[in-house]
């Protein structure tokens, strides 16, 4: 199996009683999303942020991009072929999460994953599909993927708490698969917080970040 080669960390390294996981969108690297870390910092003193490059090379940028990663392609928007590629990446990342979990000694319940585009739709594939319940999960400006088995078949996973947040004005990720997400989540049985912020394009703003602090310092306490 492919593996994580690089990760970047921000926090609580010595004695960390919980592991925060950053997953990043599509043709980025670990760097991005570990810059949300000193922001939330005071909100989880005793977190340990984990920010991940992608298991797999960017298929979309032009030769001479090095650090841009993908968790899977999109090369083909078919949401059938899309959603095998989430589910290939779906073991590296659950490796990779166990992995960090036994390095540091912190539980898996103590952990939460916060994503951003291609990285929320990791999260929400990943989170109700490990073998124990995960504090939380964090999505920004994604789409949930595997919402079928969810609905049809929902004593079969687990369920922590989602708080998702979308621009009203993404052009990448329609706001659209924010509603999606949210109701089949909530059909499922999954209790999902959050918000749509008018005007915001596919980015995270200062009201988001907050927004977010609060969820994780929440779901940790």
């Amino acid at each position: 199996m492919i593996n994580i080669q690089n990760f970047y960390e921000h926090g609580n390294a010595k004695n960390p009683k919980q592991i925060i996981f950053l997953l990043h969108g599509l043709g980025s690297n670990g760097q991005d999303l570990i810059s949300l870390a000193p922001l939330w910092q005071s909100s989880v003193p005793d977190a340990l942020f984990i920010s991940p490059d992608a298991p797999f090379a960017c298929d979309m940028m032009p030769p001479g991009y090095p650090n841009s990663f993908q968790w899977f392609s999109l090369q083909n928007r078919d949401r059938a072929v899309v959603g095998q590629g989430i589910k290939t990446a779906f073991p590296i990342l659950q490796h990779f999460m166990q992995q960090q979990c036994l390095r540091l000694n912190v539980p898996l319940n103590k952990t939460a994953l916060v994503g951003f585009s291609q990285g929320t739709m990791m999260s929400l594939y990943t989170a109700p599909r490990l073998n124990e319940t995960i504090a939380g999960v964090l999505g920004y400006s994604g789409a949930l993927f595997g919402e079928d088995a969810l609905i049809q078949d929902p004593d079969e996973f687990v369920k922590p708490p989602v708080h998702l947040i979308h621009g009203e004005a993404d052009d990448v990720v329609p706001v659209d698969r924010y509603t999606h997400a949210r109701d089949s989540l909530q059909a499922a049985g999954f209790t999902v917080t959050g918000h749509t912020t008018p005007g915001l394009t596919h980015s995270i703003d200062e009201k988001g970040i907050k927004s977010g602090g609060d969820f994780l310092a929440k779901v940790f306490a």
